[in-house]
C-alpha cells in the first residue's frame, strides 16, 4: 500500500509539473542565461598570450587569484571578458548594505519601501561601474607588469590595451549585472547566486580529475582521496542541517471586540536562522587576509625585510594564517548580522502591530530579549562557518586539493541549491493551488 501511494503521489506531482508552463518557460529561462554566461567564459581578451598568463596564474593559485577564480567560473584563468565576473556587483551591493548602518539617507532610503528599494539599485549599479573600471584598470596594470618563463603575458602593452581591457571588462561585468538581474526577474532563483554557483558546479569535475590524477601519480594516496570525498559529503550534509537551523520565537496577539465579534488572540512564531550573515563573512575574511600576500607575490623579494617576514608568517597555509582566518570570519559574522538584523527596529515594528513575546514586554525589554537571542546565535553560526570554511583549507594548504572542494565553495553551491528548489517547490504548490481553485468554481457553477 505504501509504494502505490508514492507511486500515486509521484504521479501526481509530476502532472503538476508537466502542466506549470510557467515555470517550464522560467527553466528553460534561466538555463539558456547560464548556458550565454558560461560561453563567455572562454572569450579572451585581447592583445594577452593564454600560455604566459596560464604559467602565471598556476603560480599565484594558492593566492586570492585562485578564490576569485572559483568565483569567476574559471574565467579569470582564462582572462575572459568576464574575468571579474560578478564580484563587482556583489562588491556594490555589500557595501550599500553596510552603509546603512552609518548613512542616514541611505538608512532612509531602506525603509521607503519598494521606490527607496529602486534607488537603493540604482546607487549599487553606479557603484558596480566604479568598482569595476578600477578593478579593471589595475589588471590592466598588473597583467602589463607579468612575465612568465615564455615571455611577458601582454603582447603589446601600452594606453590602447589598458582603455581596450577596461572597456571590455567592465562590459562583461555590467552584462552579467544585467543578465543576473534578468534571470531573478523572469527566471528561477537568485541570478547572482545562481552565476556564481554555475561557475563553482562547471569547474567541479576538472577538480574531481585532478584530485584522481593526483592518486594516480601517487602525489595523493587512494585512501585520502576516499576520506576527502567522505569529508565533503559530511559537509555538505552538516550544511544543509545547519543552513535550515532556526530558532522559533512565540509572538502572540492580544484578543480585540469589535462587537459581537473577536479578532486576534492569535499566536506565530518569529524565525531566526542559525547562520543570518550567510555566506559573506567567508568572502570577506578570504578577501581581506589573502590580498597582502597577493601583493607581496606580484612585487616579488624588493619589498622591506620586516614586511617580506610578516607575509611569509601570515602566508597561505600558514598556522597564523588560519587563525586569522577563523577569528576575521567571526568579526564579519557578527557585525554583517547586526546590519542585518536590528533587534530594535523589530520590537518596535511587533509593538505597533500589538504583537509580544511572553513574559517580556513590548519595546526596550522585546529588543533586549532579541539581543540575547540573536548574540547567542550569531556565536554558534559564526563557529559553524569558521569551522566549515577553515578545516576544508587546511586539506587545500597541506595536500594541494582543489579550492572547488574549499568550504566555502561548498556553502555556496549548498545553499543557492536549497533556495531555488524551495523556489521551484513553491512554484509547484502555487500552480497546483490554482488548479484546485478552478476546478472548485467549475464545481460551483455545475451546482
Amino acid at each position: 500500500m505504501a509504494s502505490v501511494a508514492e507511486q500515486l503521489a509521484a504521479n501526481i506531482n509530476l502532472g503538476v509539473f508537466s502542466k506549470a508552463t510557467e515555470l517550464k518557460k522560467r527553466l528553460w529561462f534561466t538555463l539558456g542565461c547560464l548556458i550565454v554566461y558560461r560561453l563567455g567564459t572562454y572569450i579572451p581578451l585581447p592583445g594577452i598570450d593564454p600560455a604566459v598568463m596560464a604559467q602565471i596564474f598556476n603560480s599565484q593559485r594558492g593566492g586570492i587569484l585562485g578564490m576569485f577564480n572559483m568565483f569567476a567560473g574559471g574565467a579569470l584563468a582564462r582572462m575572459s571578458i568576464f574575468a571579474l565576473g560578478i564580484m563587482p556587483y556583489i562588491s556594490a551591493s555589500i557595501i550599500l548594505q553596510l552603509m546603512t548602518a552609518v548613512s542616514p539617507h541611505v538608512e532612509a532610503l531602506k525603509k521607503e519601501g519598494e521606490a527607496g528599494r529602486k534607488k537603493i539599485n540604482q546607487y549599487t549599479r553606479y557603484l558596480t561601474v566604479v568598482l569595476a573600471t578600477f578593478q579593471a584598470y589595475g589588471l590592466a596594470i598588473g597583467m602589463e607588469a607579468m612575465s612568465g618563463p615564455a615571455g611577458s603575458a601582454v603582447t603589446d602593452p601600452g594606453w590602447f590595451f589598458r582603455i581596450s581591457t577596461v572597456i571590455t571588462i567592465v562590459g562583461g561585468s555590467l552584462f552579467l549585472m544585467w543578465l543576473g538581474e534578468q534571470v531573478t526577474a523572469r527566471g528561477i532563483g537568485n541570478g547572482t547566486s545562481l552565476i556564481i554557483f554555475i561557475g563553482i558546479v562547471a569547474n567541479l569535475p576538472h577538480a574531481l580529475v585532478s584530485t584522481l590524477e593526483l592518486g594516480r601519480t601517487g602525489a595523493m594516496s587512494p585512501l585520502f582521496i576516499v576520506f576527502l570525498i567522505v569529508m565533503a559529503v559530511a559537509v555538505v550534509t552538516f550544511i544543509v542541517f545547519v543552513e535550515r537551523a532556526q530558532r522559533r520565537i512565540l509572538v502572540q496577539y492580544p484578543k480585540r471586540q469589535q462587537g459581537n465579534r473577536i479578532f486576534g488572540g492569535e499566536s506565530s512564531h518569529l524565525p531566526l536562522k542559525l547562520n543570518t550573515s550567510g555566506v559573506i563573512p567567508a568572502i570577506f575574511a578570504s578577501s581581506l587576509l589573502l590580498l597582502p600576500a597577493t601583493v607581496t607575490g606580484f612585487a616579488g623579494k624588493g619589498g622591506p625585510d620586516w614586511l617580506v617576514g610578516a607575509m611569509a608568517t601570515i602566508g597561505y597555509g600558514r598556522p597564523l594564517h588560519m587563525v586569522l582566518y577563523a577569528a576575521l570570519i567571526v568579526f564579519f559574522s557578527f557585525f554583517y548580522t547586526s546590519i542585518v538584523f536590528n533587534p530594535q527596529e523589530t520590537a518596535e515594528n511587533l509593538r505597533k502591530h500589538g504583537g509580544f513575546i511572553p513574559g517580556y514586554r513590548p519595546g526596550a525589554r522585546t529588543a533586549e530579549y532579541f539581543d540575547y537571542v540573536l548574540t547567542r546565535l550569531t556565536a554558534a553560526g559564526a563557529l559553524y562557518l569558521a569551522a566549515v570554511c577553515v578545516l576544508p583549507e587546511i586539506l587545500i594548504a597541506q595536500y594541494g586539493v582543489p579550492f572547488y572542494f574549499g568550504g566555502t565553495s561548498l556553502l555556496i553551491v549548498v545553499s543557492v541549491t536549497m533556495d531555488t528548489v524551495a523556489q521551484i517547490q513553491s512554484h509547484l504548490i502555487a500552480h497546483q493551488y490554482e488548479g484546485l481553485i478552478k476546478k472548485a468554481r467549475l464545481r460551483g457553477r455545475r451546482g
